[in-house]
């Protein structure tokens, strides 16, 4: 079966991997035939959300290699989508609609149409966040404490 784009984009923290991290590898194989995923670093994590991921990135690189949809894993080292396609030059960029019509991503969608690239968004799994699971975690260690 033919795929609607060749190669496609994703990124992520994937810290506490869950379903909602597997469902958009899923959604975004089943569109291209090969997919590459940006792990952000540590010190990109740490300078966007001002705090260090639970799982060290590593082991996060190892989980998502480890996931049968993703053909390529590289570091996330910059928030700058452009600056991936300019090393990636992949044809279609992958994320969770928690970040459509945001200025950011408006500005992003600009870029990339101007260079052929498409912007495909998926529906955010509700009830399911790396946040989530560790404030649930932090509350946890504060009952044991």
């Amino acid at each position: 079966m033919e795929k609607k784009y060749k190669i496609g984009y994703t990124t992520g923290v994937f810290d506490l991997f869950h379903i909602g991290h597997l469902n958009i590898l899923k959604k975004s194989k089943e569109l291209c035939d090969y997919l590459i995923v940006g792990v952000s670093t540590d010190e990109l994590v740490q300078e966007y959300k001002k705090k260090t991921p639970m799982i060290p990135f590593s082991e996060r690189v190892a989980i998502v290699e480890a996931i049968k949809y993703v053909d390529q894993v590289v570091p996330q080292t910059s928030m700058d989508k452009f600056q991936a396609w300019e090393a990636l030059k992949f044809d279609v960029m992958f994320h969770g609609n928690d970040w459509k019509n945001s200025s950011l991503y408006k500005e992003i969608e600009e870029k990339f149409q101007q260079v052929g690239v498409a912007v495909e968004y998926f529906e955010y799994t509700k009830n399911t966040s790396s946040t989530k699971l560790q404030t649930a975690i932090g509350k946890l260690n504060e009952q044991i404490d």
